[in-house]
């Protein structure tokens, strides 16, 4: 999720009653709500791509969740210690200072677990990435019950409001991720008997009820929209060629930028790219994200020797839809 959302979450939780636990504990959880996104310093020495291959692995990982909230929780004792001697004020409790720290690190990844994007829960022993499919990456409705059980709790002195809203944004999400699975069930059986391989059921924005979908059929991804309600009906709209097996995207696959977003991507998509030098120029785009040209914030464009001109000029998926059985490079 974004980081508004982190933050909102943190401060919710310390306004249901933890906050008094100890000094600094509001802060200590609204801090440690968006600890695990310190990966984003990715970006003063990469660029996008790397950012893509590293983020939400290490800093979000089981690991993570042990060193984190120690190394939080020592911060923000010394920090005490520092107020202490200079003005006399309490100090923090050592012990809670850990568990709201582990608190908050703790409900990153579990908010970031449910969108599309993902997070690698097991690392550093597994890159394998988790995937929600059950919000949005930015949710307005729930910054709203988050903030309003943040200020009602703040205005009326009670933790109750607090508690309502953690609460109702649970539920919430747990719906929104059974609609979603219900929802892959819904489409395959409107879908005609044609199966697909995978199948994603996304949320779109501010919607509830709507959903994006795409099913992969190894040489060609189908594009749709969901309509939830009464009279659930899934929409198809646009197929086309994923690119995958061929030459080319072996090719793309062994460059440096083409393996680091690989590592990221989910539903992968190559295409050859308009280029009047001798090197081969193929965008590898994410059908979560980019439109079905491969355009968008989720697609790098890569150098390929000549050579994979010739051996995909005939057979490339990217020009074919013809199923190859290839796996994704």
């Amino acid at each position: 999720m974004d980081n508004l959302a982190h933050t909102l979450a943190g401060l919710a939780i310390a306004e249901s009653g933890l906050r008094r636990k100890t000094a600094f504990g509001a802060t200590t959880l609204a801090i440690a709500a968006n600890l695990p996104d310190v990966d984003a310093l990715i970006y003063l020495v990469g660029d996008g791509v790397d950012a893509l291959a590293f983020r939400r692995g290490w800093t979000h990982g089981v690991l993570a969740m042990i060193v984190l909230p120690l190394l939080l929780a020592a911060c923000m004792r010394g920090l005490a210690r520092l107020r202490n001697e200079r003005d006399g004020r309490a100090g923090a409790d050592w012990r809670w200072l850990i568990v709201l720290s582990a608190i908050g690190v703790w409900s990153h990844p579990l908010l970031d677990l449910l969108n599309t994007y993902g997070v690698r829960l097991l690392m550093p022993f597994s890159g394998r990435w988790f995937y929600g499919d059950a919000l949005f990456i930015i949710d307005p409705w729930l910054w709203m019950a988050l903030l309003v059980g943040i200020v009602a709790s703040r205005l009326w002195r009670s933790t109750s409001p607090a508690r309502i809203a953690v609460g109702a944004v649970s539920v919430y999400a747990l719906a929104m991720a059974a609609s979603s699975r219900v929802g892959r069930g819904i489409v395959e059986d409107q879908a005609g008997g044609d199966a697909a391989d995978r199948v994603m059921v996304s949320p779109v924005p501010v919607t509830p009820f709507r959903r994006l979908v795409v099913r992969d059929h190894g040489d060609r991804y189908e594009t749709g929209e969901l309509t939830l309600g009464g009279a659930a009906r899934y929409h198809p709209a646009d197929e086309t060629p994923s690119g995958r097996g061929s030459e080319l995207a072996v090719a793309a696959a062994r460059t440096r930028e083409g393996a680091a977003f690989l590592s990221w991507s989910r539903f992968p998509r190559f295409a050859a790219e308009p280029s009047e030098s001798r090197e081969i120029l193929v965008r590898i785009s994410d059908m979560r994200y980019a439109d079905v040209r491969g355009r968008g914030w989720a697609s790098v464009v890569v150098r390929v020797p000549a050579a994979a001109r010739s051996a995909s000029a005939s057979s490339s998926p990217v020009r074919s839809r013809r199923s190859d059985g290839g796996s994704v490079p």
